[in-house]
């Protein structure tokens, strides 16, 4: 068994190819039925505690349902796969435990491992994992060999001994080219939690008379820009001022805005626990009592204190897939004491997504100059991953390529399905394969 596993942002999964046929999906148990992905989230909880005495980590969908019905004494993350290029980040505190950044990765992926081990049988010790086109620090700066150094240790840590890396947008086109019966030119876009991906390759029966298979690949590029971003733009944009972000309070004859490091962590939903501490909420109760618009203010301290930053960003999360169907739609937040009933149209979310549209495109236009390929060249755009459903990252393609050449699938098991792929490709010769 061959198998290929997508390690993600926002959600991860994993496939099994036997030496035939297409590969299997695995599927998680969760409240609402199965599930092809397990939501790359970790919660920790006093109440759950395994050898010891020590908290024991809870993983995926048993994380989220956990923390829902918690009391406020469930710390829940998740995004830290965005954080593999920090070299700040190296370890952290949870409840009188220290974690590296590397633990919480294995975390994730060991249960990956256990999930196909249980399931199948296999002694999951060698696989195929994604990884983005570009890892780039906050920076700016390339950080390919660091992050992808901590994911090794990350895997290792998670009792897998081999790993060998493709590329996400790769691993999605070996999924599209399972239905071709002829030869042609994709640009593959793999828009994913935290980035986007682009691959220019070369796919059908002709591919395998290369001697090598990536001699297919004629180019890639990504911009760590995906739908992360998108939701932080509705939160900055359509609910900052609810929560206080236009207030101002007079010091010293002076008037003055809140500080905007404090939006900087509402728009992360992950980073609003970091405003739940001492020194924080005695600043804004101070400012609560200076601030022109109090009420605001005090929405912000309910939202921290009751730890409602996850609903928020499911309440957000549903709106952007509204507006990916519908003209507008109603956020609607009832959470008490923190309500929200905020319209947004399809046009307004757009126009704040602008920026992180117009660095898409430059990357897809930045992919096709350094190849040299004409847009009239590419036969087809395969378009994966949750936020190519967005109408807008649509339009992007449809303007460049023509709405005739795009096509779309597998937005959340692509990946994982090519990675299997790829992983009979380089296991099958191999012994003990």
């Amino acid at each position: 068994m061959h198998i290929g596993m997508d390690f993600g942002t926002t959600n991860s999964a994993v496939a099994v190819a036997a030496e035939e046929g297409p590969p299997a999906i695995a599927q998680f148990s969760t409240a609402a039925g199965p599930s092809s992905t397990l939501r790359s989230v970790l919660a920790f909880d006093k109440r759950h505690r395994g050898a010891a005495g020590r908290i024991a980590p809870l993983v995926g969908h048993h994380a989220i349902d956990t923390y829902l019905q918690g009391d406020g004494e469930c710390r829940l993350l998740q995004s830290f796969k965005s954080y593999l290029t920090s070299r700040v980040f190296t370890s952290t505190s949870i409840l009188g435990a220290s974690y590296t950044l590397e633990d919480l990765i294995a975390l994730i992926v060991k249960t990956l491992r256990d999930h196909v081990a249980t399931t199948t049988g296999a002694d999951v010790k060698r696989v195929v994992a994604g990884r983005p086109v570009r890892f780039v620090a906050e920076g700016g700066e390339q950080e390919d060999d660091f992050a992808t150094t901590r994911l090794l240790e990350a895997f290792a840590k998670a009792g897998i001994d081999e790993v060998v890396f493709e590329y996400e947008p790769v691993a999605a086109a070996y999924y599209y080219e399972k239905a071709l019966s002829h030869d042609e030119t994709v640009l593959v876009a793999d828009f994913g939690g935290g980035t986007s991906d682009f691959c220019l390759i070369r796919l059908g029966p002709g591919r395998a008379a290369l001697d090598r298979p990536e001699d297919a690949i004629i180019g890639t590029n990504g911009v760590g820009i995906a739908g992360d971003a998108f939701d932080r733009r509705i939160v900055q944009n359509g609910l900052g001022s609810h929560f206080g972000k236009d207030a101002t309070f007079e010091s010293d004859d002076k008037i003055l805005p809140v500080p905007a490091w404090i939006y900087g962590k509402l728009e992360r939903w992950h980073h609003i626990g970091f405003l739940n501490v001492p020194s924080t909420l005695r600043l804004l109760r101070d400012l609560e009592r200076k601030i022109d618009r109090p009420e605001q203010l005090g929405q912000l301290l309910a939202l921290i204190e009751y730890n409602l930053g996850y609903h928020l960003y499911r309440a957000v999360e549903g709106a952007k897939i509204d507006l990916s169907h519908a003209e507008a739609t109603v956020l609607v937040f009832d959470h008490d004491p923190v309500r929200i009933r905020r319209p947004i149209t399809r046009t307004e979310f757009e126009g704040w997504i602008a920026p992180e549209l117009a660095a898409i495109e430059a990357c897809v236009d930045g992919l096709l100059d350094a190849t040299a390929i004409q847009a009239s060249a590419v036969d087809r755009i395969f378009l994966t991953g949750g936020s190519s459903l967005v109408p807008a990252v649509r339009a992007i393609f449809a303007r460049r390529f023509g709405a005739a050449k795009l096509s779309a699938g597998g937005e959340f098991i692509s990946v994982a399905s090519g990675l299997a792929l790829r992983a009979r490709e380089v296991f099958s010769s191999q012994p003990g394969a």
